[in-house]
């Protein structure tokens, strides 16, 4: 099974440029940060890679992007909490008690 990162992480952004063929592009999508560390670009100019990106996809790009992954079985590691857990989540986050990102289960949010 393959995984979709919702946060970025250094070790995934090398090994996912090190799958680029010649000409390959590896797109992202939503803000990134700061990597540590740098990135050398020398296998990036070698392969005639590219790494561009966008703060946000529009609809019909999210839409593509969630089409392919389940078309190809990616998925993203994550948590559902229900909402009235929202606090011991937050408190876990303090505590770096988290393995993946919490996904609030919206059908526990009450009217």
């Amino acid at each position: 099974m393959q995984h979709s990162q919702t946060k970025p992480c250094w070790r995934f952004f090398i090994a996912y440029l090190s799958t680029l063929t010649l000409d390959g592009t590896l797109v992202f999508v939503g803000l990134l940060g700061e990597l540590e560390p740098t990135i050398n670009t020398i296998p990036l100019l070698i392969g005639r890679r590219s790494v561009p990106g966008s703060a946000i996809g529009g609809i019909a790009e999210t839409q593509e992007m969630l089409d392919f992954c389940g078309e190809h079985n990616i998925t993203a590691d994550s948590e559902l909490i229900h909402i009235d857990e929202i606090n011991d989540a937050f408190e876990r986050l303090l505590k770096s008690d988290v393995k993946y990102c919490f996904v609030i289960d919206m059908k526990t949010l009450s009217a």
